[in-house]
Parts: structure tokens; C-alpha cells; sequence
């Protein structure tokens, strides 16, 4: 099994600063775990590392996906156990940065294998939730109140695919999660989580939304959308992407956008921090980016480069 570092912690919390620094200092290399930085073309919104941080030090799994088509889970996991392959084979560290710590998870320790869909009981979900999206909601919320706590109102996808989970296995998906047999890790890993007060969180959060507008970010979306991205696709629900959308269509004024998406980033950092929460293997640093990367280099090197998980 190889062996890795994942940082892991809410968003804007300076994951990607505190990786790339961790992978510079040790001689590795950054696999991004990000839903939406694997897509070409969604740089500003995803906040993306910057060309000097990519040209200091090498990053996989950016860029790799067009934004018209969805990227998986699977294929995320599929990627990389690929890189992280590569760079071991090379005698290099993998550091996994994770913002979506559904791929973190996925890549620890496997997808739990999902009851099979129901085509004729979709089409009914997809019909609710055109009628009234709340209600689909409250009726996620009384059957799985943890996914729906975690998945995004705005979701539609995983919304509807864990209310028909629950309905066609008769459990809540959480539950299924797990039951999931998580004793032996897919790879050796130490898990370091960034923990820093709710306040600073909000205050970071409201700086990177500011700063995304400020650096383009309608203008990234303008150019998108002109080259054929449907403002319906996957990747236009990143934060940032479908408040744009609706500044151009007229709906939103730039002000109302960054309002809306910076309460949209607040829950997901909540969010975030629920799931960590419950995951045992954490490490947590008090504070944020790289003013942790002495601490962080420091547990590193006292396991050996080596973590919890199969050797």
C-alpha cells in the first residue's frame, strides 16, 4: 500500500497553501481531491494554485476533465491511485489536498456498493423536485436528516440519489456508509485536519469571494458559457459558477452574487466540518495555511512518512 499525507479541513482554511508548501519541504508532490478543480477552464471560482505554486511544485488531478462532461467519484478515485502510483514510484511523498471529502474518503477506503438505481423511481423524484425541491428536501430530511444536513440544498444530483437510496435499500445511506467495512485503509495515510475558529473561517471566506469577483470571476463564466458550457452542467453548481450565471442572465446584481455565495460557502464550510468531525483518523492543527507547516512537517517526520491504514 502506498503510503500519503492528506490535509483536510473547511474551505478557505489555506489547504492548498499548507500542501504545497508540506509537499515543497518534503520532496512530494499534491494530488488535488477537489470536485471542481479537476475541470479545465474554472480557475478563479475554484481558487486554483496559482502558476508559481504549480511550476514550484507538481500537481495532478487539475485541469484533467472538460467542464461539459461530469466527473466521478470512481474516476477521481480510478485518477488517483494512478498519481499517487507515480509519484511513489519516483520516490516522492504524495500529499492528497482535499476539499470534497467525499473523494478524500472514497480513495481511503472505497465506494460502499450502492443499491442499484431505479430508473422508474427517479423519474418520479426528478418530477417532485421540478414541482417543489423543498419538500423533496424535508422528505431527505425525515429520512436521512445526516444527508441531508451534508448535501447542499441546491444539489439536486446528490439530493435525489440519496432519497433514492434510502427508498430502494429501506436505509438511510448514512447508515450504509457505515456499515461500510472501513478496517483495513486502501493506503497508509496521515490525516491532517486545519481547525480554526468559526469567526476567522467566515472572515477568510468573505475575503476569497471578494477577491474572486474582484479577480474576474463573471468574466471567466462569460467565456465558458460563449464556448458551449450549459449553465445546467455539473460543473457550473461550484459556488462562485451558478451565482455568475444568474448575474448574467439578469437575475442577480454582482453584490446579491457575492452575498449569496459567500452564505453558500459558510454552509459548506459546516458542512465540511461535520463530516471531519466524525472521522476518527483526523490529526487537527489549530490555525490556518502555512503559518502550520512546522507542526505539520513535525508529525510527518515522526511517523516516518508513514500513517494509520494497510502497509
Amino acid at each position: 500500500m502506498s503510503e500519503l499525507v492528506v490535509i483536510v479541513g473547511p474551505t478557505a482554511s489555506g489547504k492548498t497553501e499548507l500542501g504545497a508548501a508540506l509537499a515543497e519541504r518534503l520532496a512530494g508532490e499534491v494530488v488535488s481531491a477537489d470536485a471542481f478543480a479537476v475541470y479545465r477552464g474554472l480557475d478563479i471560482g475554484t481558487a486554483k494554485p496559482d502558476a508559481a505554486t504549480r511550476s514550484r511544485v507538481p500537481h495532478h488531478l487539475i485541469d484533467v476533465a472538460d467542464p461539459r462532461e461530469r466527473y466521478s467519484a470512481g474516476m477521481f478515485v480510478r485518477d488517483a491511485d494512478a498519481a499517487i502510483a507515480d509519484i511513489r514510484a519516483r520516490g516522492r511523498l504524495p500529499v492528497v489536498v482535499g476539499g470534497t471529502h467525499f473523494y478524500v474518503r472514497a480513495l481511503l477506503y472505497g465506494l460502499f456498493p450502492e443499491p442499484p438505481k431505479d430508473p422508474r423511481l427517479r423519474q418520479l423524484l426528478e418530477a417532485e423536485w421540478a414541482a417543489d425541491p423543498a419538500a423533496v428536501r424535508a422528505k431527505l430530511g425525515a429520512l436521512d436528516p445526516e444527508a441531508a444536513g451534508r448535501i447542499a440544498g441546491t444539489d439536486r444530483q446528490r439530493t435525489l440519489r440519496a432519497l433514492e437510496v434510502c427508498l430502494v435499500a429501506g436505509r438511510p445511506m448514512t447508515t450504509l456508509w457505515r456499515e461500510h467495512p472501513r478496517g483495513v485503509a486502501r493506503h497508509r495515510f496521515l490525516m491532517l485536519g486545519l481547525n480554526l475558529p468559526r469567526a476567522e473561517v467566515h472572515a477568510r471566506i468573505g475575503r476569497r469571494v471578494e477577491s474572486m469577483f474582484a479577480a474576474g470571476l463573471l468574466r471567466e463564466v462569460e467565456v465558458l458559457l460563449a464556448n458551449g458550457l450549459s449553465p445546467r452542467a455539473h460543473a457550473v453548481k461550484a459556488i462562485g459558477y451558478r451565482e455568475s450565471c444568474q448575474v448574467l442572465a439578469g437575475t442577480l446584481t454582482i453584490q446579491e452574487a457575492e452575498e449569496r455565495a459567500k452564505a453558500a460557502t459558510r454552509q459548506l464550510a459546516k458542512r465540511q466540518m461535520t463530516w471531519l468531525r466524525g472521522e476518527t483518523e483526523v490529526e487537527w492543527l489549530a490555525g490556518a495555511g502555512v503559518e502550520l507547516l512546522a507542526e505539520a512537517t513535525a508529525r510527518v517526520e515522526a511517523r516516518g512518512g508513514t500513517g494509520t491504514g494497510a502497509g
